[in-house]
């Protein structure tokens, strides 16, 4: 999953990992700026949805323009790009 938007990494990232453990999720960030987080996040698909539409609510101090999610897994046609 990549997060892209006015991000601040600081307070986004600790924020992140709460929501995934929350959900139950493992992940793993792979990288963090202003603009840009990466992570991989692994878990029934329906909780990675759910971490999906959380990452686009985010904390009130971040705004995410956008996120693309790509299995790494081979899943096939399951890339999404989405507006949030």
């Amino acid at each position: 999953m990549t997060i892209l938007g006015d991000l601040d990494a600081l307070s986004f990232v600790p924020w992140i990992r709460r929501h995934a453990a929350k959900l139950g999720l493992s992940q793993a960030i792979s990288h963090t700026s202003c603009h840009r987080i990466e992570l991989e996040v692994a878990g029934p698909v329906d909780l990675i949805d759910m971490m999906e539409l959380g990452c686009s609510l985010g904390p009130f101090d971040v705004w995410v323009e956008m996120i693309h999610r790509t299995p790494v897994d081979g899943g096939g046609d399951q890339v999404r790009d989405r507006p949030s």
